[in-house]
């Protein structure tokens, strides 16, 4: 695995110790500490780690409250390390967008799989995100061009692959997408 940066966050000094030296020594950089659900949220801003690890129970904002603005932000992957394992708790985790979930005591062991997958899903994740817009994106453009070639169509009384050809020939010419000429044509027609 490689070395990843890392943002960790539990109110317990010793606890982010070791858990910063068990980091450390799986090769990994810990980039950022916070006491608070709040600090590891600005850390996370600041500094755009690989992975931040937080403790479900802070102060100011508890973990699962920061993970979900991590998450929202698409900042990084959150992985809660907790002592908690109530129901409720993980059930909030996952609404929040957290992608592992390791109850204490752990194991190097045990945390090595759990960022490993967190990272792994956490890509997978935002190449899916990617997609999703590319698709809204060809979507909002086939609309326009469609709804374009109609009005050219009804003004010049083309055929659909003549008005069609219209619009591409003036994207060529003028160095626009179709999507541009099509919503140029669409804003002039409603004038």
């Amino acid at each position: 695995m490689e070395s990843l940066r890392i943002v960790i966050a539990d109110d317990e000094p010793i606890i982010r110790l070791d858990l910063r030296r068990t980091l450390e020594n799986m090769g990994h950089i810990v980039v950022g500490e916070a006491g608070d659900g709040a600090q590891a949220v600005e850390l996370a801003r600041e500094l755009k780690p690989d992975v931040c690890i937080l403790d479900i129970k802070m102060p100011n904002m508890d973990g699962i409250d920061a993970a979900k603005v991590i998450s929202t932000e698409g900042i990084a992957p959150v992985l809660l390390l907790t002592a908690y394992s109530q129901r409720d708790l993980v059930e909030r985790a996952r609404e929040a967008g957290v992608f592992n979930y390791l109850v204490k005591p752990f194991k190097e062991a045990d945390l090595m799989p759990a960022i490993d997958i967190a990272v792994a899903r956490y890509e997978e994740f935002m190449k899916l995100e990617e997609e999703v817009a590319s698709l809204e994106d060809k979507l909002e453009t086939r609309k326009a061009v469609d709804r374009a070639k109609g009005i050219l169509m009804d003004m010049y009384g083309l055929k659909e692959q003549d008005a069609f050809r219209r619009i591409q020939v003036q994207s060529m010419n003028t160095r626009k997408s179709m999507r541009e000429i099509a919503e140029a044509i669409i804003i002039a027609h409603s004038v």
